[in-house]
């Protein structure tokens, strides 16, 4: 602090309880320079998405539905990329957040109700577990393909883990059904 020392008066009595002052003074200004640049800044409660034509340019602000359709071309164009046909998933309309039976309609047929898992118990006729029947638990659908040397049923389905995935699961308390003409 001794080096930094102004004199105001010719006299020098600007003294250190003077000095003590003019730091609170400055610490103020700043804090005060702060708190207006602060609070001037805008901000955002919505997230940014850049480059779709969806958007709201001034607030980045992209619709969820504008994303689900951003989504689902994206998903349309690395399926087409694979060589598999997009066919039957167009037919079935867009992708929706929670899409097990979604998929599941691409698979087997259906209208948009069974789009949510459980609507899944009342498609076809009851059945037991076998190969090529649809299995229903409360939250998810998928379909029976084979069964593992362990005995657990092998079951492929959509959004199993963000992907269409086959594995060997367990269908305890699942209930399953079989298309009408099975």
């Amino acid at each position: 602090m001794a080096l930094f020392r102004l004199n105001i008066l010719e006299d020098g009595a600007f003294t250190k309880q003077h000095e003590g002052s003019v730091m609170k003074a400055i610490l103020f200004a700043v804090a005060s320079i702060f708190v207006v640049t602060a609070s001037t800044t805008p901000s955002l409660a919505r997230p940014f998405y850049q480059g779709s034509a969806e958007s709201d340019s001034a607030s980045g602000y992209q619709s969820r539905a504008s994303r689900s359709a951003h989504r689902s071309s994206r998903y349309h164009h690395n399926y087409a990329r694979s060589g598999r046909s997009t066919r039957s998933h167009h037919a079935v309309g867009a992708r929706p957040a929670r899409w097990c039976g979604w998929w599941m309609r691409t698979q087997k047929g259906g209208g948009p109700e069974l789009n949510l898992a459980r609507n899944w118990r009342n498609w076809g006729l009851p059945s037991g577990p076998r190969v090529g029947a649809v299995v229903v638990w409360s939250h998810h659908v998928g379909m029976i393909t084979g069964r593992s040397a362990s005995g657990q049923w092998i079951v492929k389905s959509g959004n199993d883990g963000g992907q269409v995935r086959e594995r060997p699961r367990s269908v305890a308390g699942a209930v399953f059904r079989v298309g009408a003409s099975a």
